[in-house]
This record gives structure tokens, C-alpha cells and sequence, in this order.
């Protein structure tokens, strides 16, 4: 059973973090400061280091800089236990080596998540770097070089349109209890509509989303639909994509948009000298929880029945897009997507998105690639 420490100086909190450990089956060590946590750690070896920032003796910066400083010990993952009122401490813990961090107050669900994502972290990477075992699977992972295989991007478009039938083909609602939307858009779309012909814009528009629809697709996405210039794309799991799951695949997907966007700069390089156009860009945001698939008929007018995705991780996904661009980042994904590839993505800067409207901050970080 993994063993995690835990260093918190109050003792409420320490007891409250033990006993939820406890009762999901964890060994534990508890300490109130991080001189005394730093020596459980040197003696154990645990699996798991969860500790608070303010602490007496040795608070938790000074105890992670040790931990990454010894050799033996400096692949064990640590959570920053911190609150909304010291977000300048996630910036400097995800700097100086922590792994994830926990703003207090935290509900038991939330700690679970974070331990049970470190603690998987191992296991991710040692799978990722096994996928031999099938060969389509091990061609997907192949193209976080950008580089995946035709026959495989054939063989998969045809057994996810088999898998899953076009949607009048269905009816009601359908509902994921957990999903990955992506989300992604041209910031400055407005600037090139308004320095090209319309006929241009038609080829330009047709190009990239031709080429976007098809790598959203060809990465399992479940739905796809286009918003105005925007792309929303909906990625579960699936017994034909299991050993990938879908926030692996939406990011693996956000990164060939990515690549889309580069290819669409240099055509417009070669295609329009001398326009001035601005630089062409794609924002992409992630997001992961529930989603409901809802079936929009009109039998009045006889009009085709279409699927609108809705809820809260939706939304969510919409605005943190917006936030992207104003971030400076390309692509943006959550903590609720990122937990359950961790180990997987390499991710740069980490922040507290303030979303408009909605009543809390969404944790969520900027993706540069894959680990491998």
C-alpha cells in the first residue's frame, strides 16, 4: 500500500488530510512542521509528499528545495497545500519542483483526485513508453511528433464512425458522466476578414477547418461543430480508444491544431506577400466533466435534428478559450484534464483563470507538448 507524508501545522487540517488517506487505504505519516516531515521523508522514502507551505521550523518551499536536492529522493512527487489568498505561492511552488498544488479549503474529492493522479503518475509514463503492445495505439502515441501514420488515421476514422453513428441515428439525449471538451478559436479572425476578398476567406476558412475537422476527428473526437470561427469538440472514452483516454487525445489533437495554424501561416506567407496580414494563430482551451449530448428537432418546419453539446464543463471550456489568448498561451487545459494525464503533457505556466460569470477561478495551465 503507498506510503504518503504529510506536513501541516495545523492540526485540524493534518487530521482531516490523514484521516481521508486513512480511510481510502493509504499509509501515513503525519508531521507539524517540515524539519520533522523532511526527516520522515529521509527515513520512509514515501510514495507521496503532501505538504503545507506556511510551517514552522522549515516551511514547505524551503522542504520541497531539499527533497529535489537529494538524488534519492527527488522523484518523489509532492502537492502544495495553499490558499486562494496566497495564489503567488502556486507560481513559485510549480517553479521550484512541486508536482500539483491544493487550494484550501479543499473537499475530500478534491484531495483524492490529486493523490490518485501523483500516485498514477509512474504507471502513466511506464505504459506511454510501452505501447507497442497494440500497434494503432502505439502509432497515435507516435504522433506527438506530429507524424501519425495514414493507414492508422484511416483505420481509426472508420472504426469511430462504425463505433459511433451519426447522430440521427439516435434518439434522446446522451449523457457522459466525464468528457474532455476542446475548444478552439482565431483570435484575430476579424483583422484577416477584413484584409482579404471573401473568396479568399472561403479558401482560407476551408483550408484550416478542413484540416481541423479532420484532425479532431481522426483522434476520436465524439462530436464536432463549428461556432462562428470557433471549433468545439466533445472526446470520450470508448472500448476502441481505451488505452488512450479522451484528455490525452484532446490534447494530443490541440497540438495538431497547433501545427494546422503554422502550416496556415506560411500559405499565407506564399499566397498574399505584402498584404500585412497579421500572424494567423489558434487558441485552444481544455476542460473535462460532464457532458450532455442534446438532440434539437424542428418537426414543424422539418428541419434536420442536430446536437448541441451543454453544460457546465462546456462553458467553462468556452471561456478559459478566451482567457487563453489573453494569457499569451495557445493551448490551455485544466486541472480536471490534465489530472488524468499526468505524467503524460508538459505543461509551462500555471494559473487561477478568472472566467466571467462564473463565481470561482478555474486551475489551469498552459500545454507546450507530450512528455515523450
Amino acid at each position: 500500500m503507498p506510503l504518503i507524508v504529510v506536513m501541516e501545522d495545523d492540526a485540524g487540517t493534518r487530521m482531516l488530510v490523514a484521516s481521508v488517506l486513512k480511510k481510502d487505504g493509504y499509509e501515513v505519516l503525519a508531521a507539524e512542521n517540515g524539519l520533522l516531515g523532511l526527516q520522515m521523508v529521509r527515513e520512509s522514502r514515501p510514495d507521496l509528499i503532501i505538504s503545507d507551505i506556511q510551517m514552522p521550523e522549515l516551511n514547505g518551499f524551503q522542504m520541497l528545495a531539499a527533497v529535489r536536492k537529494d538524488a534519492s529522493l527527488a522523484s518523489i512527487p509532492v502537492i502544495l497545500l495553499t490558499s486562494l489568498q496566497e495564489r503567488a505561492h502556486m507560481r513559485i511552488g510549480m517553479t521550484t519542483g512541486a508536482d500539483d498544488y491544493i487550494t484550501k479549503p479543499f473537499r475530500p474529492g478534491e484531495l483524492r483526485e490529486a493523490v490518485t493522479a501523483q500516485l498514477n503518475k509512474r504507471v502513466m509514463q511506464a505504459s506511454l513508453h510501452s505501447m507497442a503492445v497494440d500497434a494503432a495505439v502505439n502509432a497515435a502515441l507516435q504522433e506527438q511528433k506530429h507524424q501519425l501514420s495514414k493507414l492508422y488515421e484511416q483505420r481509426l476514422a472508420k472504426e469511430l464512425s462504425e463505433r459511433w453513428p451519426e447522430s440521427s441515428d439516435t434518439d434522446g439525449d446522451v449523457r457522459f458522466s466525464h468528457a474532455t471538451v476542446l475548444f478552439a478559436d482565431i483570435p484575430n479572425y476579424v483583422t484577416v476578414a477584413e484584409r482579404l476578398s471573401s473568396v479568399e476567406l472561403s479558401e482560407l476558412v476551408k483550408k484550416f477547418y478542413g484540416s481541423a475537422g479532420d484532425t479532431v476527428h481522426l483522434f476520436g473526437a465524439r462530436h464536432i461543430q463549428f461556432i462562428g470561427e470557433g471549433l468545439l469538440a466533445v472526446f470520450v472514452d470508448s472500448t476502441d480508444t481505451k488505452s488512450v483516454n479522451h484528455g490525452l487525445r484532446a490534447v494530443r489533437a490541440a497540438l495538431g491544431l497547433v501545427e494546422s495554424a503554422h502550416g496556415i501561416r506560411q500559405y499565407l506567407q506564399t499566397q498574399y506577400p505584402g498584404r500585412s496580414l497579421p500572424r494567423f494563430e489558434v487558441n485552444i482551451a481544455l476542460h473535462s466533466g460532464p457532458v450532455t449530448l442534446t438532440l434539437l428537432q424542428d418537426p414543424l418546419h422539418g428541419t434536420a435534428a442536430q446536437w448541441l453539446p451543454v453544460g457546465d464543463a462546456v462553458s467553462a471550456t468556452m471561456l478559459l478559450q478566451r482567457q487563453t489568448h489573453a494569457l499569451g498561451w495557445s493551448i490551455s487545459a485544466s486541472v480536471s484534464t490534465l489530472r488524468s494525464i499526468t505524467g503524460a503533457v508538459k505543461i509551462d505556466r500555471r494559473a487561477l483563470v478568472e472566467l466571467p460569470g462564473r463565481s470561482t477561478p478555474l486551475d489551469a495551465a498552459e500545454v507546450v507538448a507530450l512528455a515523450i
